[in-house]
Order: structure tokens, then C-alpha cells, then sequence
């Protein structure tokens, strides 16, 4: 069964949908929505009136840099929907039937390919650090709480009742209900719980999808067949399991595949479970009413853009479907026509076992102009990206340098060493002329976030080689593969375009928690424990790199000393990095692997052609009879027809194989025969 979804207030929607249909007389009306943040649609909002949360967060920050930067963005926004809605009308005066036409074949395309024969489960712990901290100190889950000071990473249901959410400056939230009692972070703690959950989850499924620390999807379909169980009931013993051993709840969302089932873990949250049927008319129902919000990848900026042309819940988008490839390109439109038929992708795997595009870290610092400092700080992130590409066991082949200005303008270069890069002095090395022309470029230079990112990635993991020394190439080594393609079990292609939209969305709510946290560095806070600038810059810093390491699925088979299933990683998290082995290049000459450090490599080809060299000039002089010349290829890998033209024999035909009369071992004589034992001689 479905019901209709969670919406925005009323208030706040009716604004939204004003400003969209009407030319906007102040810039401020939908800056006030902007500035609501990313996490707007976090459960436990309904009934709060978000029009008065917009003004407190408005007046809060107002005159501040943070506010002059999503003024200005807003503004830019404003402008970008002003060309689309141009666009638009354009497109209405003219013929757009063969548009209509493609979308409606994609859409019977896209019918064909429904899959209603998984089930899939998301699961989502409720409020998880506030209720990890809860488990220590019971007296906090009766008032309002949060966990973070500088910027609010969750807070309990008390607290949300009052407009507070995650996401969220610490100063605005203390406007928003003074009692708020805010706890600091403590990533240990959060990860010990989190691996609890994991050693339940496997279990049901070995190959979990781990999304976050407290969010996982889960296949059962297996499950379910083995047990005989119907999903539902499985995931209320699945809850209830979690319940009693770890003393957290969770909440679950059951569908046909992970986009609905996402959705769904929202609809009865905290501790509850919501099911859409495998069944084809009960998606398209749930998904009609849903705003566009609410769809995983759809994040402030898209929604704006679609509510501007009247698109407000998925169902709106089947009647602008011959427009959205024209104003948003062919993967939104793809995108959207998958969200408005409720498809998505059926295939769980482990979070390891996706290929990863890139490696970086980014600190976060008060304005930093001084050179020195700012040189000390570029090598401070090379030691750590060092520490991750180790961990991770990459190189990079493109090294990229994120700067954000005080002015939250952000800047990134990028170069290709001579090598692939892992250790920090060459990361370093690589880097700092990037920052030195930064310098030159902006005098005066201030910056408040510098990065670092390896990408064209290259695995160290140790890899097999075959009999000749010759290493199988794979997709770990860097080589590009299809984009958002996943091919399944059974070898068929599941292509579904929601990575790339869901990764912008992560990323828009990564930029906003850096944005907040220079806010609350801003203020003056009149909290009863006002944290300072240095904690709470630290606090920035361990919330950004926490949650980045991939951890492996435990062992169901695996029994520790307690008899507990799975491995028990420590507290600290700490992964030992795997033995490392060095990436190889291929010669040119010999195409055998060889070491990727410069010195080595050039001295293995110069030996190479040394040594054909030597063999050419012994070839001469023999008196033996001489080997077969290898003949000149085209740049097809032909034989070219030239290189014939002055032979003795008949120059007509493709020139292919050996010459007449004459056996391979009589034009290579013994001494070839001699070679193929690879310097073994024959006795």
C-alpha cells in the first residue's frame, strides 16, 4: 500500500510554488528558502513552520560572508532560471512531435526493462549519533539534544520539533530553541555501534551495500525465498534484532529497487517501516505525488529549476517530458523519466566492490594568507592524502588542488606528474607550483579550504601475472570504464544515470556543512558553552574525513572469541594497509612489465634497443642462414604492400605469410629454435 508522501509545510510550498509561476519582485523571498538548507526534507520537520525558521536563519546570518555568498548564488540561480524559462517559451512555438516521439519510446524502453522480482531494503538508524549518545548519558532522550557544536550533524526528535536539524550553524539552532544541549563529537564511539549493525545486516545479506555509517542497502530476496518469509516480516526481525543488540532503532524502506526503497525508510521514521508493492500501477502511484525533493539526487538547485517550469512532484514531469532534454540535457532527462516510472537499480553489492574514481582530502582553516603557513598546510594535506591513497591503495595519474578564497569563490588546478604520485613529497612536489601560481594570479591571496585529489587512479593491490611475466590489465588499474553501467550476475547491462545527479546532491550538502561551519566561526554565540574557533575547526576537519573509509562486509562466517558473527574492527577504525607492490609500465620494446620509476625504466628500454641493435649487426655478419625480416605494418596492423615491392618472389596478393617453398624452422634455422626455452639451451 502507499500513501501520500511527507511534503514541505504548506507555507513554505506555496511560496516555493508562488515565486516559481510569478516574476520575482524580491530576491530575498526564495533567498529565505535557499538558506532553509539541504537537509529540509529530514524527518521529524513536518509540523514545523519553516517560514518562521527561514527568518530566524535570515536574520541570523545576515551581513555575514556566508550570507553575501548564498545571496550571491542565489542570485546567479535566479538569473539561470530566468534563461530556462526563456528557453522554454521558445520551445512552446514550435514543433516539438518528434521530441514527444523519442520520450515516448524511452519511456516503453525504459517499461521494458522494470524489474519486479527483488526486493530491496534501505535501511536508516534513527537520529544515529544523538542516539549513540544517549545510550550513555538515558537523561538526554527526554530534552533536546544534538551532536556537534559547531554545525549540527543530527539531533533527536525533540530537538527537530523546533526546526533543528542536521546541516544546521549551532548558533542558529540555539535561536531556534535555547535549552538545545549540544554534545561533541566522538567518531570512535559511532563507529563501534555502526559495525554492530553491520554484523546484523550480513546475515540477511552478505553483500550489503554499507551507503553510509548508518545507512546500508540490503537484497533479501534470497533471504526471504530460504526463510519463506514475507518481507515485511522479515525486516520487522531484522529491526527488532538490531533493537535488542545494539539498543538503537532503525527504520526501513521495502520496494522493487534502491531508489522507492530510499524513499520509503522516510515515510515512518523513527522506528517504523513502509512498503511499496512489486507491483507496477502501486510504484506509479507513489511516485506521482512524491516532490521532486524527496527523489535521492534531486537536491535545492534542480528543485527550484523544475518547480520553476511546473514541475512539483514526479508525476508533473510525463507532461514536460518532450521539453526536459532540451533544458536540462539527455541524462537529466533520462533521470527524470526513471524517477517519474519509479525505476532504479536492483543490484546491492559491497561499497568496495564500485570503482573508485578518486582520492583527496581538504581541510577547512581560519583566513590564511601568510605563505609559509599556507605551504605548511599544503604539506600537512599531502602527509594525509598520502595516508588515504595507502589505505585505499591507489596512485594518482592527475593531481588536483582545491583553494576556496575568503570570499567562498573556489579555485582548482590540476597537473599530470611525470609518474603516478602516492608518497607526500611527491604530492607536495606536484602541487605547490599549482599554489604558487594561485599566488601570482590573486595577490594578497586569503584562503579558508585547501584540498588535494588523486585522480586516473592506479591500484597497488597486488595483481596476478601469467606465465611470460606479463601482467592482466583490469579496470583497478585506472583504465576507464562505463559510465554508470553495472553489469549484473547473469552478464546483462543494468544502466541506470542516477550516480552522477545522486553524487552532485552529496556534494551540494558537503559545500553547504563547509559553508556553515565558517558561519559559526563568524558569530558570536551566547551559548552556555560556546565552542571556540579552534574546536570547532577541528571538529570541521575530523567530520569531513570521517565516514571515507570503505570498511569490507563482515564474515558471516567468521566466529570471534565471543562467539559474536563477523570481525570486530577496533574502535579507532584503523585499517592496516595490505602489503604494497608497485604498479608496472610496459616496455615498448620487449612489452614486458617493468618498474615505473623513471631512472629504471629508461635504462630497461635503452638495453632493449641496445640489444636489437646488437642483434641486427650479428645477423649481418653470420653465416648462418638469416631470420625472416619482420614486415612493415600499416597503422591498421597490416602488411603494407611496400614493403614487397623489391622482394624476389611474387608481389602481388596481400603479402601475408612466409615465403614459398620455403618451412618456418628452415627460415629460422635451430638458433630460433634455441630462443623459444628463453636462454635454456637444449642438451
Amino acid at each position: 500500500m502507499t500513501t501520500n508522501g511527507q511534503g514541505l509545510s504548506s507555507k513554505v510550498h506555496e511560496a516555493v510554488v508562488e515565486v516559481a509561476s510569478v516574476p520575482i519582485i524580491s530576491d530575498h523571498d526564495t533567498l529565505k528558502y535557499h538558506l532553509l538548507g539541504p537537509s529540509l526534507t529530514k524527518a521529524g520537520q513536518d509540523t514545523v513552520d519553516q517560514q518562521k525558521v527561514s527568518e530566524v536563519i535570515y536574520n541570523a546570518s545576515k551581513g555575514s560572508k556566508y550570507f553575501n555568498n548564498e545571496e550571491h548564488k542565489d542570485k546567479n540561480l535566479t538569473q539561470k532560471i530566468e534563461k530556462i524559462l526563456a528557453r522554454k517559451r521558445q520551445l512552446e512555438r514550435v514543433d516539438l512531435a518528434s521530441d514527444l516521439r523519442r520520450a515516448d519510446e524511452y519511456i516503453a524502453e525504459l517499461e521494458l526493462s522494470r524489474d519486479l522480482s527483488q526486493t530491496v531494503v534501505h535501511i536508516d538508524c534513527d537520529a544515529f549519533y544523538a542516539a549513540v549518545e544517549e545510550l550513555d548519558r538515558p537523561e538526554l532522550k527526554h530534552v533536546p539534544m544534538a551532536v556537534g557544536k559547531g554545525v549540527l550533524t543530527t539531533c533527536n526528535y525533540h530537538a527537530r520539533k523546533f526546526g533543528c536539524r542536521s546541516g544546521m550553524a549551532g548558533f542558529v539552532a540555539m535561536k531556534l530553541c535555547p535549552d538545545l544541549i549540544c554534545l561533541p563529537l566522538n567518531f570512535a564511539k559511532y563507529t563501534a555501534k555502526a559495525q554492530e549493525v553491520r554484523e546484523i545486516l550480513v546475515d540477511y545479506d552478505p553483500r550489503f551495500e554499507s551507503a553510509s555509517i548508518d545507512e546500508a542497502y540490503l537484497n533479501i530476496t534470497q533471504y526471504c525465498e530460504e526463510k519463506h518469509m514475507d518481507p515485511e516480516d522479515a525486516v520487522s526481525q531484522l529491526r527488532n534484532e538490531v533493537a535488542e543488540k545494539t539498543k538503537i532503532t532503525i527504520s526501513a524502506g521495502i520496494a522493487a529497487n534502491a531508489k522507492i526503497a530510499k524513499i520509503a525508510s522516510n515515510r515512518n521514521k523513527p522506528n517504523g517501516q513502509f512498503r511499496v508493492a512489486n507491483d507496477r500501477a502501486t510504484i506509479l502511484a507513489f511516485m506521482r505525488d512524491l516532490p521532486t525533493r524527496k527523489v535521492n539526487g534531486v537536491g535545492r538547485v534542480f528543485e527550484r529549476e523544475l518547480d520553476a517550469i511546473g514541475v512539483k512532484t514526479c508525476g508533473d514531469l510525463y507532461s514536460q517530458r518532450a521539453y526536459l532534454s532540451k533544458l536540462f540535457g539527455e541524462k537529466a532527462f533520462q533521470f527524470l523519466m526513471q524517477c517519474y516510472l519509479g525505476l532504479g537499480r536492483t543490484k546491492v553489492q559491497p561499497a568496495e566492490d564500485y570503482e573508485r574514481k578518486s582520492v583527496g582530502t581538504e581541510s577547512t582553516f581560519h583566513d590564511m594568507s601568510d605563505k609559509v603557513e599556507l605551504r605548511e598546510k599544503l604539506r600537512w594535506i599531502a602527509e594525509e592524502l598520502e595516508k588515504d591513497l595507502t589505505r585505499t591503495q591507489f596512485k594518482g595519474r592527475t593531481l588536483v588542488l582545491k583553494v576556496k578564497l575568503h570570499t567562498y569563490e573556489v579555485l582548482t588546478r590540476q597537473v599530470i606528474p611525470p609518474k603516478a604520485v602516492r608518497t607526500a613529497v611527491d604530492l607536495y612536489t606536484y602541487s605547490l607550483p599549482m599554489l604558487t601560481k594561485h599566488e601570482k594570479e590573486i595577490p594578497g591571496m586569503k584562503l579558508r579550504l585547501m584540498g588535494l585529489r588523486c585522480t586516473h587512479l592506479v591500484s597497488t593491490k597486488r595483481s596476478g601475472t601469467d606465465f611470460f611475466g606479463m601482467r592482466h590489465p583490469s579496470a583497478a588499474d585506472g583504465e576507464p570504464g562505463p559510465v554508470n553501467t553495472i553489469v549484473d550476475d547473469n552478464g546483462e547491462w543494468e544502466v541506470w544515470p542516477e550516480e552522477e545527479f545522486e553524487e552532485a546532491a552529496r556534494q551540494e550538502r558537503q559545500d553547504e556543512m563547509n559553508e556553515l561551519e565558517q558561519l559559526s566561526q563568524e558569530q558570536d554565540t551566547n551559548g552556555s558553552d560556546p565552542p571556540t574557533a579552534e574546536e570547532q575547526l577541528e571538529e570541521a576537519n575530523r567530520r569531513h574525513k570521517h565516514g571515507r573509509e570503505i570498511l569490507p562486509n563482515p564474515d558471516p562466517t567468521y566466529r570471534g572469541p565471543n562467539s559474536s558473527v563477523g570481525f570486530q574492527k577496533p574502535a579507532t577504525n584503523h585499517v592496516p594497509p595490505a602489503k604494497e607492490e608497485e604498479p608496472f609500465w610496459p616496455c615498448p620494446i620487449c612489452a614486458r612489465p617493468q618498474s615505473t620509476n623513471d631512472k629504471d625504466f629508461n635504462d630497461h628500454i635503452d638495453f632493449c634497443l641496445s640489444k636489437q641493435t646488437i642483434k641486427e649487426a650479428a645477423t649481418e655478419t653470420s653465416s648462418s642462414p638469416p631470420a625472416l625480416e619482420k614486415p612493415l605494418l600499416d597503422g591498421r596492423g597490416k602488411e603494407n604492400s611496400n614493403s614487397n615491392s623489391n622482394s624476389g618472389g611474387s608481389g602481388s596478393g596481400s603479402g601475408r605469410g612466409r615465403p614459398k617453398g620455403k618451412r618456418k624452422s628452415e627460415a629460422v634455422g635451430d638458433r630460433g629454435n634455441k630462443r623459444l626455452f628463453f636462454g635454456l639451451q637444449r642438451t
